[in-house]
């Protein structure tokens, strides 16, 4: 069994026992309204909190799930966006899958170059000229940069999305492509596929 597929089995067994751990709580609090004595309000503050810490474990496992068929270098595209998180370096990233996504983007400078953590990351540090752009990975491989990415014309919960994260959403309304996205003015990694935005929080699960 493979590190990365050991990795992903503990995750979905993490996950497990926190869903379950959460409709256990549930029913607590359920038969706690039963004594008029006692606030339930704190409990559901908890609740909140450990959905949260669900969702993000979910995001992370289907990120898994949804990249390891198409690119043997997630380890790789996952530590350079956490560093690029905490250093809040905007990055916009397409990992390509079955749809090949040619037709749906304006082409920018061809790489080529076997994907490495550091030279994904050098990309996108301010002040170079590809760091705006998108970069395409095909496999094991940065295709190319400064890519042009079609805009979605939608929002999200009704906060208004900047221009990395209509890119983002606009691409998987076309094709099957993931896009993650790191926002350089909260740091925030989020992951678009099928149209639909996921944010993540940087957690050491992501490794």
């Amino acid at each position: 069994m493979s590190q990365n597929v050991f990795d992903l089995s503990q995750l979905k067994l993490k996950l497990t026992e926190s869903l379950e751990n959460i409709s256990f709580d549930i029913n607590k609090g359920i038969k706690t309204l039963n004594n008029d004595s006692y606030c339930v309000l704190g409990e559901l503050k908890d609740l909140k909190d450990k959905f949260e810490e669900v969702e993000t474990m979910a995001a992370t496992f289907y990120l898994n799930n949804y990249l390891a068929p198409y690119t043997d270098k997630y380890l790789e595209i996952s530590t350079c966006i956490q560093h690029l998180s905490h250093q809040r370096h905007g990055a916009l990233i397409v990992i390509e899958r079955k749809d090949q996504v040619d037709l749906f983007i304006r082409a920018g400078t061809s790489i080529g170059a076997t994907l490495t953590q550091s030279l994904l990351e050098s990309i996108f540090y301010p002040g170079n000229p590809l760091h705006d752009g998108a970069v395409l990975i095909r496999g094991d491989k940065i295709y190319s940069a400064a890519n042009v990415l079609p805009l979605s014309g939608i929002g999200s919960g009704g906060k208004k999305l900047g221009t990395r994260h209509r890119a983002a959403i606009g691409l998987s309304e076309k094709c099957d492509a993931l896009v993650l996205v790191v926002s350089e003015e909260t740091g925030v990694i989020s992951f678009a596929i099928e149209g639909s935005l996921f944010p993540m929080s940087v957690t050491s699960s992501m490794i």
